[in-house]
């Protein structure tokens, strides 16, 4: 993953500077990124959102098996209307795909991944515009984003946080 080669050494960043950061991964499905993160930074804890029950079983369990159990938590979605504890990174792989695309995509893509999961509204984006809406009220100062998106939606993304009042500090 990306997103986990790009957060990591902020994360390392903030263990240098005596914190222990607190992570949450939103739509976290099997908690891949989250619990990539937790194994290369021992002393970081990250919560699991997700609207899907079964997801955040799958999570948790892969957390367990992992050794990572005592450091992953998970949380009912969606997004953060449930949570109100506040975090030094967000992260999400969030549904991004139009509604549009997503009834054409290959049997490949929709036979491992719900619906929910892959499709992002009329324009890809609904789920930018409900991250960017509540994260500030739940990122800690000198916090961080870090997002996945499609290939064609950096503009389009990067105005709706700027909006939300967030600065882009990098993209890959």
């Amino acid at each position: 993953e990306i997103l986990v080669d790009v957060i990591l050494p902020h994360l390392k960043s903030m263990v240098m500077q005596g914190r222990k950061p607190k992570l949450v991964d939103l739509g976290t499905g099997t908690g891949a990124i989250a619990l990539a993160l937790l194994h290369e930074c021992p002393e970081a804890e990250a919560m699991g959102i997700d609207i899907s029950e079964d997801a955040l079983k799958t999570a948790a369990d892969n957390a367990e098996r992992n050794g990572l159990g005592s450091r992953f938590v998970t949380r009912s979605g969606p997004w953060f209307d449930k949570t109100a504890e506040r975090f030094d990174i967000i992260v999400s792989n969030p549904p991004y795909i139009r509604s549009d695309v997503v009834k054409g995509l290959e049997p490949e893509v929709t036979k491992f991944d719900p619906m929910v999961a892959l499709d992002g509204g009329p324009d890809g984006l609904d789920a930018y515009r409900a991250i960017a809406q509540s994260a500030a009220s739940h990122l800690e100062d000198q916090g961080l984003i870090g997002l996945e998106i499609g290939f064609d939606q950096r503009r389009d993304v990067t105005q709706i946080f700027e909006l939300a009042g967030f600065l882009l500090v990098e993209e890959h």
